[in-house]
């Protein structure tokens, strides 16, 4: 009997110590299935028996398990929502449609959590609205060159709008604006007629310039060549005067190498007959002779009437006129 006893309560401690065991591990294994690590940027909303506890920020924690759960995992980092082209109608009654592009970052996750059911949709319809508000007030010219002010008007809208949700909007960009074809070529035309009429415009500029530039050259030719007839006509005025002093400097040194000999009537009376000779010589057909000189040649005439014989003239003339020799 004591044996029995000893062996039974030999077994009773080793079942506890099973028991014990067994409890520790699931206690380990509770504890280590209840602690978390937030990630960067992550932060876990963890609700309480169903009631929001508490927002779970980087690092670890540990909720208690079968109470805490983790509600909703959210990433913090800034998002990107692609919406598809919406149709919107201009002042002018044009119906395009835009495609825009959304820029938003969550900043409370208590409010993203509980204060809309789905956030991303309803961000979506109200981007399709306010666009639509914005446009219906613009037109089309004013739609096409006023990008940055339709982006502006939507984020301040679609900021206020989604604050109560805990998100911030940080850009609105409008991706694409798609006309009608027709409005497409008719803004296509209307490019190339301004196209053309820039090409005009300089080319019609450039020659102007370039005639401009061709008077320029012409005037400039006309003034050089007015300035080169005026220098040629002072620099041959000049010869001409240099010229009429040197003629006039060489006879008045003849005049007086003349006046120095002391040449007499005779002498001079030589020199005009020399002077006369080489006048006759040339290719003039009238001479005039001082009168000086035509007393000379009188009395040339003369002297040699009475000098030379008149039987040199020629032959004895025949007939009537002729005088009888005597034998």
């Amino acid at each position: 009997m004591t044996v029995l006893l000893t062996n039974a309560a030999g077994i009773d401690n080793l079942t506890q110590y099973v028991v014990i065991g067994a409890i520790v591990l699931i206690v380990f294994l509770l504890l280590i299935r209840n602690i978390r690590i937030v990630p960067q940027a992550t932060t876990f909303v963890i609700e309480r028996l169903g009631a929001y506890q508490a927002t779970w920020t980087t690092g670890i924690h540990m909720k208690l398990p079968f109470i805490d759960r983790i509600s909703k995992v959210i990433s913090m980092k800034e998002r990107v929502a692609d919406f598809p082209p919406q149709a919107v109608i201009t002042a002018d009654n044009v119906t395009m449609e835009i495609d825009t592009v959304l820029f938003y970052q969550i900043l409370d996750p208590k409010l993203y959590t509980y204060g809309i059911e789905n956030p991303i949709l309803a961000i979506e319809n109200l981007t399709t609205t306010t666009l639509r508000n914005i446009i219906g007030d613009l037109e089309l010219d004013q739609t096409l060159t006023s990008r940055d002010v339709i982006n502006t008007k939507m984020r301040e809208i679609l900021d206020v709008a989604t604050d109560p949700w805990g998100i911030k909007v940080n850009r609105v960009e409008l991706k694409n604006i798609i006309p009608p074809r027709e409005i497409q070529n008719a803004m296509e035309r209307q490019m190339k007629a301004e196209r053309d009429k820039r090409e005009q415009i300089l080319v019609a500029e450039g020659k102007k310039e370039a005639a401009i530039r061709v008077a320029e050259g012409e005037k400039m030719a006309t003034v050089l060549r007015a300035e080169a007839t005026k220098e040629r006509a002072i620099r041959e005025a000049e010869g001409q005067a240099e010229a009429i002093l040197t003629v006039q400097d060489a006879t008045a040194r003849g005049l007086n190498m003349i006046k120095s000999v002391g040449a007499d009537a005779p002498l001079i009376t030589l020199r005009s007959l020399e002077a006369m000779e080489k006048v006759a010589n040339g290719r003039a057909t009238k001479i005039i002779i001082p009168s000086e000189l035509q007393n000379l040649a009188g009395l040339a005439t003369t002297l040699k009437e009475l000098f030379i014989d008149p039987a040199d003239d020629g032959p004895a003339p025949q007939g009537d006129d002729a005088e009888t020799e005597n034998p």
